[in-house]
């Protein structure tokens, strides 16, 4: 009887556990949204605009932090940088 009580409890804990798991890796793989001050737009954080981020610390000669661990400043900087790189000029490839 006691190892159907201490199984019952595992199996209640486990199914009590599992949705706040999945919310907490559903938050991770979530599109996030930065607001732009100074352009007045959004910026949707998705692989695109993580590209153009390394782009831009590469150019910086900067070291890579995750954007939302930065200062609002430097998060200001990019997106002034951004706005002067548009998608379609950061990843041309020459083919001779």
């Amino acid at each position: 009887m006691h190892r159907f009580l201490l199984a019952g409890g595992l199996l209640l804990s486990a199914a009590l556990i599992a949705p706040v798991v999945a919310r907490a890796d559903d938050r991770d793989h979530q599109e996030r949204r930065y607001y732009d001050r100074d352009a007045r737009d959004y910026h949707s954080w998705n692989g695109d605009e993580d590209r153009a981020y390394r782009a831009y610390l590469q150019e910086q000669h900067r070291d890579y932090r995750d954007f939302h661990r930065v200062k609002r400043d430097q998060q200001r900087e990019y997106f002034r940088w951004r706005h002067e790189h548009p998608n379609n000029t950061l990843f041309k490839i020459e083919i001779r």
